[in-house]
């Protein structure tokens, strides 16, 4: 391991030691690990953590969905819908549907989706949706499940859709384009067509 998870490994102990001197009432540690399995249910579930898109990211979609003209876009694991949400806001004439299987984010997605006709929010599992209803997929997961969605992307999507990963490129498999983002850390967008 890297020297700083040996930092990390060591500072356990004394933590749970000055934790213990705080007397705290054991409901709040069982109430903050319920919180945390509400909100972070992909990572323990699929190995997928909560990744937010930021601006740079979003505006690149944009750009790269105004291109392609009115499509139907799915955001699998879509969590809060920083994604959906604004691109649903400047693009009026597509339609998003957002993915999300974690309570609490599927929960403030689908409030902060509300009023915005041309997004469908769902609290699904995206292993079982239907990928051929979409012409664009994207995800911003992480490498573990990646060569499991391309198998998924392969088999299900139309001819002529685009499959955006956000950061993780699928593993041996070279993608058509690669959009660098202008940001920090760097987020490139790895599109494969169809």
């Amino acid at each position: 391991q890297p020297w700083w998870w040996r930092v990390i490994h060591a500072g356990f102990m004394p933590l749970v030691w000055a934790t213990h001197q705080l007397a705290i009432d054991p409901g709040w540690f069982l109430l903050a690990a319920i919180l945390v399995l509400l909100i972070f249910r992909g990572a323990l579930s699929g190995q997928v953590p909560l990744y937010l898109s930021n601006r740079e990211t979003v505006a690149a979609l944009a750009d790269l969905l105004a291109d392609r003209g009115p499509c139907r876009f799915v955001d699998l694991g879509a969590g809060l819908g920083s994604t959906t949400v604004p691109l649903a806001d400047n693009l009026p004439e597509h339609h998003f549907t957002g993915i999300e299987n974690a309570p609490l984010t599927w929960l403030a997605g689908l409030l902060l989706s509300l009023g915005r006709n041309n997004i469908t929010w769902r609290w699904d599992d995206l292993w079982a949706t239907d990928l051929s209803r979409f012409d664009v997929i994207y995800a911003f997961l992480s490498p573990v499940p990646m060569p499991r969605l391309w198998e998924k992307v392969q088999k299900e999507m139309p001819p002529g859709s685009l499959f955006i990963s956000n950061s993780f490129p699928v593993p041996g498999v070279t993608p058509d384009r690669v959009i660098e983002v202008p940001c920090t850390p760097a987020r490139p967008l790895y599109c494969y067509q169809r």
